[in-house]
């Protein structure tokens, strides 16, 4: 199999992109804003409500072909991780809205060239359930996202039948043998968030060459959470309990997986709504993340992660630079809305070194 070089003429920005995503900030800060005045409290743009909060360890695979040992893989060993599991929208809806949702990963002890603006020793990797961003780029994401903030005014009662309708959608869409990331952004299926897996969607540089990444469910405990589905009559944040149930009482895992880049015309950087065929290029196990057994939401850590922690594609070894229009366009948002959310708590972010610095 012939696996493409990176270099930096792999993307082909639009001339307007910097428009868009001017006014995705601008969108997004408003939508933030609309927010804040309901929960008196300002609150992630996306994945705003948390539903586990762990630390583990990343054991990178020993012996890896050249082509996976890049960058963060190029030599084995362990590294400390923090790990935030959230629901996806931007606000802390009951689960009776079950939508889309995401893993933020931050690994320690990373040393290396970094991204500009980055200046300590971690990595981290923001997957979400999925393997493609519904928008595709950042026009499409300033576009999607004027619906998604005129949705945000809407009544608790109103989204949750929208997501309903969706996840419905869904369900005969996969009868029939197919998909629609937008049908699964607004109607995921009411699973375990331990028994699914969570994929960048967008493609980074991976050392030499370009991949995706993905995290699969890989314990016994995962494997029994596989028809497990939460009645949302019953609680309203049982994903948050179903999940802390779980690392209480197990230690979990998950495979973290590349999908290398072969083919430039089935596998496009710039649109990221479009799959890369698995058939092509198969994701490979480069590492494997484990979650011991521990208390996965205790006050001090709740406040920690939720308030203060932040998790962004811009935290990254040059040699995992995020590549393609929404991630570009990612780089600059999440940092004018995280800094919209600090500033408006009054609180200031954190960037730990250790995962020491984490509350128990």
């Amino acid at each position: 199999m012939t696996y493409l070089r990176y270099s930096a003429d792999v993307e082909q920005p639009r001339p307007d992109e910097q428009e868009a995503i001017d006014g995705i900030i601008k969108g997004m800060t408003q939508q933030s804003e609309t927010v804040e005045k309901r929960e008196r409290h300002a609150v992630r743009a996306s994945h705003a409500k948390s539903t586990g909060l762990v630390i583990g360890t990343l054991e990178i695979a020993k012996d890896l072909p050249p082509e996976m040992a890049q960058g963060l893989f190029a030599a084995g060993g362990r590294h400390p991780v923090a790990i935030r599991f959230a629901q996806g929208p931007g606000e802390t809806l009951g689960d009776r809205v079950s939508t889309h949702r995401g893993m933020s990963i931050k690994v320690f002890g990373v040393a290396g060239e970094k991204l500009a603006g980055h200046a300590d020793d971690t990595q981290d990797f923001v997957l979400a359930s999925g393997t493609t961003f519904p928008s595709g780029t950042a026009q499409g994401f300033l576009r999607d996202g004027t619906v998604i903030g005129k949705a945000t005014a809407l009544p608790e009662g109103v989204k949750s039948a929208v997501s309903a309708t969706a996840r419905g959608f869904n369900r005969l869409l996969h009868a029939l043998g197919t998909e629609s990331p937008m049908a699964d952004f607004f109607g995921h299926p009411f699973s375990h968030p331990l028994a699914e897996p969570y994929f960048s969607q967008a493609p980074m540089r991976f050392g030499d060459h370009v991949a995706k990444l993905a995290a699969f469910p890989a314990s016994p405990a995962q494997d029994g959470l596989r028809d497990w589905r939460l009645d949302p009559q019953a609680d309203e944040d049982g994903f948050r309990h179903g999940l802390v149930e779980v690392v209480r009482m197990h230690e979990t895992r998950f495979d973290l997986r590349a999908q290398l880049w072969t083919d430039a015309k089935t596998q496009p950087i710039e649109d990221a709504s479009i799959e890369w065929p698995a058939a092509e290029s198969p994701y490979r196990t480069v590492g494997t993340i484990t979650i011991p057994a521990q208390d996965a939401y205790s006050p001090a850590r709740q406040a920690y992660f939720d308030e203060r922690l932040t998790f962004r594609p811009s935290h990254s070894l040059d040699a995992h630079r995020p590549l393609g229009s929404v991630m570009r366009a990612r780089l600059q948002v999440y940092r004018a809305l995280s800094a919209f959310r600090h500033r408006e708590n009054g609180v200031s972010e954190v960037h730990p070194s250790d995962v020491a610095d984490i509350p128990a």
